[in-house]
């Protein structure tokens, strides 16, 4: 396991075109540590390795998935080519280009049937997000603020504060969001 995990490591990071050297630079992660993780004579703790892939940027999820993520990805993306991820009850997400990218950068076409809810308990991760509502009413919840957003209303905020969204319309909500560094 830990030359597979020091073999993805050294692919992933020359993929990136990144030295060891930039890589331990970025991440604060002693260049001696990500050599030995590389050359297989030592096993990451998920939190070191969490903050290594964090200087690439790529998740956990991403660097043990099946396939390694292509070194240049797609550009142009039709309708049926989005990728449906997780969304629960009523919400569906579907985003823009794979998470085996390596992208910075999530970009999500969201919908939400009338009376979806994220859920009671607020959602919060590293980052920052924002949309646009394309059509419907969506209330978002942020810390202590409410507001109720239509069509060609937007926000964008720190993802560390608390947030909730809710469909409180009498029709289904789309909106286009972002969020960095991806969170699904």
């Amino acid at each position: 396991m830990e030359q597979d995990v020091g073999f993805r490591l050294r692919l992933v990071r020359l993929r990136h075109q990144l030295s060891q050297r930039a890589l331990a630079k970025r991440t604060g992660v002693a260049h001696a540590t990500i050599s030995l993780i590389e050359s297989g004579r030592t096993s990451p703790s998920v939190s070191a390795l969490k903050r290594i892939l964090a200087g690439i940027p790529m998740t956990l999820g991403e660097f043990f998935s099946d396939e390694l993520p292509p070194a240049e990805s797609e550009i142009f993306y039709r309708a049926g080519e989005l990728t449906e991820i997780s969304g629960g009850e009523g919400i569906s997400y579907r985003q823009i280009g794979s998470a085996r990218a390596g992208h910075a950068l999530q970009i999500l076409f969201e919908h939400y049937d009338v009376g979806a809810d994220t859920g009671l308990n607020m959602l919060h991760h590293e980052g920052e997000e924002g949309g646009v509502i394309l059509s419907g009413q969506l209330e978002v919840t942020v810390g202590e603020a409410t507001r109720v957003l239509k069509s060609g209303d937007a926000y964008y905020f720190n993802s560390r504060q608390p947030h909730r969204f809710r469909n409180v319309g009498k029709e289904p909500c789309t909106l286009v969001s972002s969020c960095s560094p991806p969170s699904f």
